[in-house]
């Protein structure tokens, strides 16, 4: 049994703040103000100037893309392209990848703005596989030696250009799928041990995984379904299959379905083609809508029958509207109650589609780390918005229609960070769009559990539920707004026990995993 004091933010539906916290056996036993006198004379954990929360939850990351990501390259702190073709020819020799992968170049924030070529990357190397992906997750660049690899049928999609090595579109999903049937499952499920790991050191205990992105069999949703339910020390793990091929997910008894690349509606503002119902700045182009409506309407009807809970990628506001629109036909169609679908995303929302998500109680999974992003500085948003800039993840404003939202990272695309999540969400540069520190902790905690069907269990610190919780080293609620990005997380606390890394082999973190009959 375990007793705290101090600064105990409860993130419940009135977000009290008490001063005691009893835990036993994994469970809250008692919170509140004064301690029970069968508690009085046990030893009590004091937290001082610390403050104790519910575990943060994630509620949208590429878990096998960022637990490759991140055992590879890491280039967002780039400053030249020369610069990462240096630190490239360095990292070359310790590596022994099949297809070695640099993640987070950015255009925007390198002096040449612009990304490196085929060229650049055959200088690196003309021998070694090398795939360089975009910041946004939506193009890469490859070198010559890559380039040989891929599949024939590559070379006639959309997005192909093999002069320049890029790839985007559905040629840039392809090359990822190419890439990704290289890695080994023993080297994969050794990278989302170090994942989980490090989403722990950031106070995260739940993730919310979209998968299925070409693996052969679709190997990562398999894969990600026995490690979430395999690994030690009660982290949580709830997977969306990323397709619209429904029985796929029936055939592994999943509930929910959706996210991004076979369900993504449209693009991003990296590649400029998020799809916009007016025309980028100085231009024509208004982007892509990957899927006709029917298409996508089809898709949310024929799931939402099957009961299934829906996300979908939007990132402009056409593909706002048409996914809004498509959930709601879907509801129409099949009405239920307590459905959760979400639209994921939702850089550029329209009335009508809020209007929408009010009405048929439709959830959005947003990253606030978005917002004010290095990798997409505001100057980049104007050129290609201009005063539409100002509009995106207008924060109050979708909270202000009552419509829940939940933090998520789009791991790899950004770093899995709560407190910069919380951070960004108090400091939103529109002023008026920003979110008190109580709603931006809800945000992180019981919204993002609640976005899961996990808010009886888990989300808030209330008694009877499982003890996950979070130890920071300074109360969000006193802490300077501006600062809020600078506090640390000290210790994740999962089931009234403190984190302890994964270390099990993989083989039998896989058969612990095929055998256990844990949530998923």
């Amino acid at each position: 049994m375990h007793i705290y004091h101090g600064n105990i933010v409860t993130c419940d539906s009135d977000n009290r703040v008490c001063r005691y916290l009893v835990e036993g056996e994994g469970i809250i036993r008692f919170i509140g103000d004064d301690l029970p006198k069968e508690y009085q004379g046990l030893d009590v954990i004091e937290l001082e100037g610390q403050a104790l929360l519910p575990s943060f939850a994630d509620t949208h990351l590429h878990f096998a893309s960022m637990a490759l990501f991140h055992d590879g390259f890491n280039a967002m702190d780039v400053v030249s392209n020369d610069q990462l073709k240096e630190r490239l020819v360095s990292f070359l020799p310790g590596t022994k990848a099949k297809v070695v992968i640099a993640f987070g170049a950015s255009p925007h924030s390198v002096k040449e703005r612009t990304l490196l070529s085929r060229t650049d990357l055959d200088m690196v190397s003309d021998v070694r596989p090398i795939m360089v992906v975009k910041y946004d997750g939506h193009a890469c660049i490859i070198n010559t030696a890559l380039l040989k690899l891929l599949p024939e049928k590559i070379k006639s999609l959309r997005g192909y250009n093999p002069d320049s090595g890029e790839m985007n579109q559905e040629a840039f999903f392809a090359t990822t799928d190419y890439v990704t049937s290289t890695v080994s499952i023993g080297y994969l499920v050794k990278c989302m041990q170090k994942a989980i790991d490090y989403m722990a050191s950031k106070g995260i205990g739940l993730m919310h995984t979209v998968s299925g992105v070409g693996f052969p069999k679709d190997l990562d949703v398999d894969m990600e379904r026995y490690v979430g339910r395999g690994v030690s020390g009660g982290f949580q793990t709830r997977l969306f299959f990323q397709t619209m091929d429904t029985d796929k997910v029936m055939k592994r008894k999943l509930p929910r379905i959706g996210g991004c690349f076979a369900t993504a509606l449209d693009g991003c503002f990296g590649s400029r083609d998020a799809a916009l119902l007016k025309p980028y700045v100085g231009s024509d182009n208004q982007g892509i809508l990957y899927y006709s409506d029917e298409k996508v309407t089809e898709f949310c009807i024929r799931a939402n029958r099957l009961g299934l809970q829906i996300e979908l990628h939007a990132i402009g506001d056409a593909a706002f509207n048409q996914a809004a629109r498509a959930l709601r036909a879907s509801l129409m169609d099949y009405p239920r109650q307590d459905h959760r679908h979400g639209i994921i995303h939702a850089c550029l929302p329209t009335e009508e589609g809020l209007n929408i998500c009010k009405e048929y109680k439709i959830q959005i999974p947003l990253q606030t780390s978005f917002i004010v992003w290095p990798q997409e500085p505001d100057w980049y948003l104007r050129d290609i918005l201009g005063d539409r800039e100002a509009e995106l993840n207008p924060l109050r404003r979708i909270v202000d229609h009552d419509i829940i939202i939940s933090a998520g990272s789009d791991s790899p695309c950004t770093d899995p960070d709560p407190m910069l999540w919380i951070h960004n969400a108090c400091n939103h540069p529109v002023k008026d769009q920003a979110l008190s520190v109580t709603e931006a902790l809800r945000m992180a905690t019981y919204y993002g559990y609640w976005t899961s069907f996990d808010e009886k269990e888990r989300g808030s610190l209330e008694t009877g539920k499982i003890a996950d919780m979070v130890v920071l080293g300074e109360n969000p609620l006193t802490c300077r707004v501006e600062k809020l990005k600078e506090i640390p997380v000290k210790q994740l606390i999962l089931a009234g026990k403190p984190y302890q890394e994964q270390k099990q082999s993989f083989i039998g973190l896989l058969l612990r995993g095929f055998f256990r009959k844990a949530k998923i």
